[in-house]
This record gives structure tokens, sequence and C-alpha cells, in this order.
């Protein structure tokens, strides 16, 4: 959990289903605006793969590609808000908002954190480092994780044997070339990003401390501005 925060509730509800799907449709809308094409737009490709992945509905993909792309006439102001703070048990957090409205945002955020502790800007990133987030699942004849990694330019990777997905991380310049690698050598990208990684991750023994921090981190997530949680916590 150094990296990403990933929700392990299987998503069976259907409120929980729309719930995810608007998530995509963000992360959609907003790599259509460096272009509709996802073939000419490497982020745009990747948020439509992670769709289709949990069986988006295509008219709903193809409606948020449009109006990201500004090809419809309602418009999209989205914008990115961190915050920083501490789960239960002192376990550092950085949340990722994406939304229109931050007069809404900021208020529910400060509410999911009364369980932990919301803290001020840099008081947690200081301790985790800011990368670009690849993660990928390996294609036939498609070399392993560390061939990869070492030929596309990676600076680590992670394989989640659960997922069947590796997560390579890279430079924030490198992004962009370590993708179109990975791409080239049989690696389907799944998603990609500028993200955080702790750099000296909690570690939890207790099982009831640990459970106390996943129901923290599964209520921040329900939160329909929450885009992405990172946290330092091992294993």
């Amino acid at each position: 959990m150094g990296a990403q925060w990933k929700q392990k509730i299987r998503l069976g509800a259907a409120a929980a289903k729309g719930r995810i799907f608007s998530k995509l449709a963000k992360e959609i809308m907003l790599a259509a605006r460096g272009g509709a094409d996802p073939d000419m737009n490497a982020r745009l490709r990747a948020a439509v793969e992670a769709a289709k992945k949990q069986s988006m509905p295509r008219d709903t993909l193809e409606r948020a590609i449009k109006k990201g792309a500004g090809l419809l006439d309602e418009t999209v102001n989205f914008e990115t808000v961190t915050f920083e703070g501490f789960a239960p048990h002192r376990v550092p957090v950085i949340v990722e908002c994406l939304t229109d409205n931050k007069n809404r945002t900021a208020p529910n955020i400060r509410v999911l954190f009364r369980k932990g502790q919301l803290a001020t800007s840099g008081a947690v990133s200081w301790d985790f480092s800011h990368l670009g987030l690849v993660d990928a699942a390996r294609g036939d004849g498609a070399p392993d994780a560390e061939t990869a990694a070492i030929e596309a330019g990676a600076q680590d990777f992670e394989t989640d044997e659960d997922e069947c997905t590796t997560r390579f991380y890279t430079e924030p310049a490198d992004l962009d070339a370590v993708t179109r690698a990975l791409t080239a050598q049989g690696w389907t990208v799944q998603s990609m990003r500028l993200g955080w990684r702790a750099k000296n991750p909690v570690k939890l023994e207790d099982e009831a401390a640990r459970a106390e921090v996943e129901a923290f981190l599964a209520a921040m997530d329900e939160d329909d501005d929450v885009q992405h949680i990172y946290v330092g916590l091992e294993g």
C-alpha cells in the first residue's frame, strides 16, 4: 500500500458500480482535454482501457470523451484538489479529488478526516515521492516485468498477483515515454498518471488496527469527489 490504495471490496451493488463509473468518467473527461482520439492520446487510451475493464457502457464512455474534448454543449470545469493527513494509527494519507465545486468538496473531506487527522499542505507529502505511475498487464509474448521495466526506462515496479497487473514507477518527465515503450513491448497499459509513493510505509501488525485503517480508507473512497488515495501502509 505504499503507492495507491485499492478498494479490496468487489463492486457488486449498483450504487458502488455507479461510483466507479463516475470516477472513471472523470478520468476520461480530463484525459480527453488532450484530444478525443485514444490512438493519439496515451492518457485517454489508458483511461478508456480502465473503463472497458470495468464494463462501462459504450454510450457512457463515448459521451465522456466528447464532453471532455469540448465536442458537446456542456462544459467541464474539473480541477484537482489535494488533501494531506493521517488515517487512524498515524498512517499517512494523500487524497486527490477531482471536483467542479471546491466549496462542496473541502467540508466533506474534513468530515471524513475526523476519524484520522487532516494536516496542512506539505505535512505528509514530504515523506512521499511524486512519480509517474503506469499500471499494465502483460500480454502474450511480452517480456517479464523486470525486463520490461529496464527496457522501458522505468525506475521500479511492483506486481499485484491478485489483479495480474504490474505497477511501473517512472520519473515524472518520463511517464509518457515509458507508457509508449511498454505498449510497444506488448504490455496493455490500463492507467497512467502522476501520483505518490510512500518512502517509509507504516507497518501495522495488529489486525484490528489495520481493519480500522481499511474502514477509514473505504469511507473516504465512497465520496464522489475522491479520485485517488495514496497511503503509506506496508503490505
